[in-house]
């Protein structure tokens, strides 16, 4: 069977699922596609706030398959990783302490010699032009491309060479990618998990004073003893918010939104400005859930589907479209379906778990009771900001994914 003749079920028309499609709908000409998905086709779904960071590689994906709007992005030129004093360990030599101060990591699209180092926007704005290029695809070409919106899959089932997909009606295809994840606390526990014990609220702050030129376009990381805090900038000059801290011990449910701000105002670097309001916010349970394997006969799970990793790193969804790239690459390059199956694994395998390995060791760190946890963590910041390019490499990994 010659993998451009390939009959291709996708479950899941988020923005992988989507991305997903287009890109075997071009890259496999000869191939049937049909996207299922529950959400129904006449849901709007460009309203969607949730907001979301693309890597430098994504915004590239997403320009080739013609699904990219600029004008709705807010592009970020820095990435600016600090802790929350004190970060040096209470033992060391005042002057020593005083050397480190608040380190800080500044990464730099100009110094990676790139015009942008990824970009932040809603994911309305990611899914409804994804959606917008599926559909006109599939009118051009209505006997090879096909939607079944509305229209949840019940079960999937290997069957020998094929796969079968119950979706009200069971239907037998080459090869399934699940790429319908959701979020950790509605999903099925897969090979590899574990409860952080930790909540995300998540919303969206804007600030006293206009961004300035050091601030627009420039995301914020802040390491906290409580756990890890993010600001997104966004297009119209707030910023998204993810603030992270422990579920049993949480110290922002209570307060009040002006407390909040008060915090957030504490915690965060000044470079940031000052803060001065906050939106509703919404809270998530964070945990790792993640298969040992992509693929399971002819079944293949990409994006959350895989692994939901914690917010820590900002590359959930970048690590999902990695994955349906390189699978539908791949598809295109040989003819056999089931070499292609059995070298993914290798294939995706260092860039998909150095992204596991290292946003679960981040997460851990935070519930750590050793005695110098957090300093550790400082000297880190300290160490990559000193090495040009051990920084520069990490800024790549964060780009493109381990290639």
């Amino acid at each position: 069977m010659a993998s451009s003749s390939l009959n291709i079920a996708i479950i899941g028309a988020g923005p992988v699922g989507l991305a997903l499609a287009i890109h075997a709908a071009r890259a496999l000409p000869d191939s049937t596609i049909t996207l299922f998905d529950a959400r129904p086709a006449e849901k709007d779904v460009s309203g969607d706030p949730r907001t979301l960071a693309l890597s430098l590689g994504s915004v590239q994906l997403l320009e080739r398959l013609g699904a990219w709007r600029a004008e709705l992005a807010q592009p970020i030129l820095e990435v600016h990783v600090s802790q929350q004093p004190p970060s040096a360990p209470s033992f060391l030599p005042a002057f020593f302490a005083d050397a480190i101060g608040e380190p800080a990591l500044r990464i730099r699209a100009v110094d990676e010699a790139v015009p942008l180092l990824g970009a932040v926007l809603s994911y309305g704005s990611i899914v409804a032009p994804l959606q917008q290029v599926w559909l006109a695809a599939e009118a051009a070409d209505p006997k090879r491309l096909r939607s079944r919106f509305g229209t949840a899959v019940a079960a999937i089932k290997n069957l020998a060479g094929a796969v079968e997909v119950d979706a009200g009606i069971a239907e037998s295809f080459d090869l399934a990618v699940v790429a319908e994840g959701g979020v950790f606390a509605e999903q099925a526990r897969k090979a590899l998990t574990h409860n952080y014990q930790q909540t995300a609220w998540v919303g969206t702050v804007s600030f006293m004073e206009p961004r300035t030129g050091a601030q627009k376009g420039v995301a914020y990381e802040r390491f906290t003893r409580h756990g890890p805090a993010a600001l997104l900038p966004l297009k119209d000059g707030r910023a998204g918010l993810v603030w992270c801290v422990p579920s049993g011990d949480d110290p922002v449910r209570e307060l009040s939104d002006a407390q909040r701000v008060t915090v957030l105002n504490d915690i965060f670097h000044e470079a940031v400005g000052r803060m001065a309001g906050i939106s509703a916010l919404k809270q998530f349970p964070l945990g790792l859930n993640a298969e040992r394997t992509l693929t399971d006969g002819r079944t293949v799970r990409i994006g959350n589907a895989a692994q939901t990793l914690h917010p820590v790193a900002g590359q959930g969804l970048n690590l999902g479209l990695r994955d349906a790239f390189e699978l539908i690459q791949s598809l295109g390059r040989n003819a056999d379906v089931d070499a292609v199956l059995r070298s993914l694994e290798w294939q995706r395998g260092p860039d998909r778990w150095a992204m596991i390995a290292a946003t679960d060791f981040l997460a851990r760190s935070f519930t750590w009771k050793l005695p110098g946890a957090g300093a550790a963590r400082g000297l880190g910041i300290a160490a990559l900001q000193a090495l040009g390019p051990v920084k520069s490499a990490l800024a790549r990994q964060m780009m493109f994914g381990s290639r």
